[in-house]
């Protein structure tokens, strides 16, 4: 299945219910599905087709899920870019990806036209307002399009999303996800994270929609819930704080980072966050005594994640039930770790020869599921490293407890460049 007709159905069913929300600006299903539909329509007008890459360089808006949404129901895989990347990092990727487009915001159009030489692959560069040079304006060819847009007909290893990793081995890489892979996450989504969530659901938009957020606003579209997507482009702990308690919102996504910055805040006591069934936290460790602050904070809503780029947000996981604060030194050293696998998700422990270690043993974390990527954009050789004997091979070290809890130990790949 075509992963945009996550919301094509959506909007067909929930037609009234709000989906995006940001400031003084909503739109209901109906209204959003129209306008995605217009803007694949207008994509397609302008030369882009079912295969091509379409990348995203924007700060979080109702822009970037339409984007990505017109992308999926076109075919096309969507590059997401890290806004705060360099612009020859842009570059690189936009190059690399050979995006035949670039949906942009205003705060990127200098950057992209002092880099217009090293993208030539870029035929089209889009930009949300302030319109310049060569670049079109969204909203003019938005109104170009027909509402009416039938979601093109994929197969389920098509490309649909281009993740970048970061980078800590030199030049980014780009994990493919495929249709397949990203309806895998988005059915796990709904059996280990939010099991139960329908169309009264809320979720913030508080991180990223290029990483985490936007993967996780898949799931919250399928089952036509509200996303509420902050008007600051910076991590402002109140400002969460007052949209949880204005909209009732009930799961979130946030780094390790986020979570310390909402503790820490007076607000924390200010505004009824009680709405929270679910705060999805990973990408990075957590102190543990950060963690029991957090708890005690914020209540039973915390839900700990582990996961890569090459298996998106989806590899284990720490449920609800395991933050607890009992005192008993078992709970203690789980709240130290990563979890258990998550459903329909093999983890293992593997040697220098790729055999499986006994619990308790250290070695690298190996991983397979439907959520493992494809392989690597135009890089089959560390693509055949990584994959090997069809286990995706972490790059981080740990074990594994005799009741399958996962400790990360350290990356076995890092390499910081200053």
């Amino acid at each position: 299945m075509n992963i945009g007709t996550l919301l094509s159905k959506s909007a067909r069913t929930f037609p009234d219910n709000t989906a995006v929300v940001h400031g003084k600006r909503k739109f209901t299903y109906s209204q959003f599905n129209a306008r995605v539909n217009r803007l694949a329509n207008a994509l397609r007008k302008q030369g882009v087709r079912q295969g091509d890459n379409v990348a995203l360089l924007q700060h979080n808006c109702p822009e970037m899920l339409e984007a990505l949404f017109a992308s999926f129901k076109l075919g096309c895989g969507v590059v997401p870019i890290n806004w705060r990347l360099h612009p020859n990092e842009f570059a690189f990727i936009i190059d690399h990806s050979a995006s035949k487009c670039v949906i942009m915001s205003p705060e990127f159009n200098d950057s992209l036209l002092a880099i217009r030489d090293l993208i030539p692959k870029a035929k089209i560069l889009i930009t949300l307002s302030h319109v310049q040079s060569e670049l079109l304006n969204y909203d003019e060819i938005l109104s170009e399009g027909s509402n009416i847009f039938t979601d093109a007909d994929v197969q389920p290893d098509d490309l649909a999303w281009l993740f970048y990793t970061s980078g800590t081995t030199g030049l980014p890489k780009g994990a493919m996800m495929t249709h397949r892979n990203l309806l895998a996450m988005t059915m796990n989504f709904y059996a280990d994270i939010c099991p139960g969530s329908g169309p009264d659901d809320v979720v913030l938009h508080a991180a990223p929609l290029s990483h985490g957020s936007g993967l996780y606003a898949l799931p919250n579209i399928g089952k036509a819930a509200m996303n509420v997507i902050l008007e600051s482009k910076s991590f402002e702990a109140e400002l969460v704080f007052k949209t949880i308690e204005q909209y009732r919102v009930t799961n979130m996504f946030a780094a390790p980072t986020m979570i310390k910055m909402m503790i820490d805040s007076p607000a924390v006591d200010w505004y009824d966050h009680r709405s929270l069934r679910a705060i999805n936290y990973g990408g990075a460790p957590m102190l543990v005594e950060d963690l029991k602050q957090a708890i005690e904070k914020l209540g039973p809503c915390l839900i700990q994640l582990f996961g890569q780029g090459e298996s998106p947000m989806t590899i284990t996981y720490l449920p609800h039930r395991d933050h607890l604060l009992d005192g008993t030194e078992e709970q203690m050293n789980r709240l130290a770790s990563a979890g258990f696998a998550r459903t329909n998700v093999e983890v293992k422990i593997f040697d220098s020869e790729d055999k499986e270690l006994p619990p308790g043993e250290m070695g690298e974390i190996t991983t397979r599921s439907d959520i493992v990527m494809k392989g690597y954009w135009k890089n089959p050789e560390i693509t055949e490293k990584t994959l090997r004997n069809g286990w995706l091979h972490t790059g981080d070290v740990g074990y594994m407890d005799e009741q399958g809890y996962l400790f990360i130990m350290e990356r076995s790949k890092d390499m910081i460049i200053s």
